[in-house]
């Protein structure tokens, strides 16, 4: 058995935009030319600014979209390459947690029948069976039984997203991919949904891909992070390696921009100016030339790759930029009292939210 449980080569989405009688679409590349491999087991995040592509990236990895170019494959098997029977069989094995816990759940069915629906769908347990079953799944996502005959909206938000990721354990995956999965939750909620997935991933022998904003639960939760910049990995490097000595100067400005609640912390940090270019018109040459204070003639002329070896990062001149300017927290310069608080945060979420004696 491979140890490479889902990859991708070249992938890419296009989408048109403004199409007409008398008008020629618009192509917005969402997606271009990404290629990964994911490894059994792990706990892979794909992070970068709202509208790089991460999302997109995210619903082809499961082809809930289909690719304009290039291929998925999910352990051994090309998934582009499967007829829609074909497909619907292979998604007991590949579940997605939704963003919004909300309104990824049908508001019209109780919760029973919302976790039991992958069940109905894809065993040929019976009725008493499934039932059992949802129970069983509720308890472990850290829900009573008693609640499956209630609706979505009798539930608070981390409860809901509870319900979803029961629902996506109950087909029994190899594979999760959340979107976003805790950014729509309290903080102290966000501590629970994280530390459940960690468990249940160590229970279920998951892969787990999570596409983010909040760069704390990345680095709390991952074993690998890729960058994404205007639908392209620039970036690409295990979660220490990439927090403590970042290699891209969009990187580095991600983590700069991370609040320090340390008065002078944000001192000598270079805030990354102007807009993403739009995906209809990318920039020649580095997708990031644009915004780069570094960038030089070949910049804007000659698109870099990614390079070889365990740090992967697409840059001219990534081994010539001076040592980045990080947040005393992200460079791992906690103190002791700190590093004792956050053990005894980490220890009070595990069986609910901390109270504030606990986190003073």
């Amino acid at each position: 058995m491979s140890d490479i449980i889902l990859e991708t080569r070249g992938l890419e989405r296009r989408f048109e935009q403004g199409r007409g009688l008398f008008r020629t679409p618009t192509v917005i590349h969402a997606v271009n030319g990404v290629s990964l491999r994911i490894r059994r087991g792990e706990t892979f995040a794909i992070v970068g600014e709202s509208g790089c592509g991460k999302s997109t990236l995210a619903r082809l990895l499961l082809r809930l979209i289909d690719p304009s170019a290039g291929e998925v494959i999910y352990d051994g098997t090309p998934l582009t390459d499967l007829s829609p029977a074909e497909m619907r069989a292979k998604r007991a094995e590949m579940q997605f947690i939704f963003q919004d816990p909300f309104s990824s759940l049908n508001p019209r069915m109780t919760v029973e029948a919302i976790i039991g629906e992958p069940l109905r769908v894809h065993t040929t347990l019976g009725t008493a069976q499934r039932r059992a079953k949802v129970a069983d799944l509720m308890v472990r996502v850290g829900l009573r039984p008693e609640m499956a005959d209630r609706f979505p909206h009798e539930f608070s938000g981390g409860q809901r997203q509870r319900i979803s990721i029961a629902r996506a354990l109950a087909s029994g995956p190899k594979l999760l991919i959340g979107d976003e999965p805790v950014s729509a939750l309290d903080v102290s909620v966000q501590a629970q949904i994280v530390n459940l997935l960690e468990d249940l991933k160590a229970e279920f022998g998951l892969t787990l891909v999570v596409i983010a904003h909040d760069l704390a639960v990345i680095r709390h939760m991952s074993d690998r992070v890729a960058v994404m910049y205007l639908g392209e990995v620039v970036e690409l490097a295990g979660t220490e390696a990439l927090f403590t000595a970042p290699r891209h100067p969009y990187t580095q400005a991600l983590l700069a921009a991370i609040p320090v609640p340390v008065p002078g912390g944000a001192k000598g940090r270079k805030v990354l100016g102007g807009d993403m270019p739009s995906p209809a018109a990318p920039p020649p040459g580095c997708l990031f030339s644009t915004r780069c204070p570094y960038a030089t003639d070949i910049c804007h002329s000659t698109r870099p790759t990614l390079s070889q070896g365990p740090h992967h990062v697409a840059c001219h001149h990534w081994n010539d930029l001076p040592p980045p300017v990080l947040p005393l927290a992200v460079a791992g310069h906690r103190s002791a009292a700190a590093e004792a608080r956050f053990a005894l945060w980490r220890r009070a979420t595990q069986n609910g939210t901390p109270s504030k004696e606990t986190i003073k």
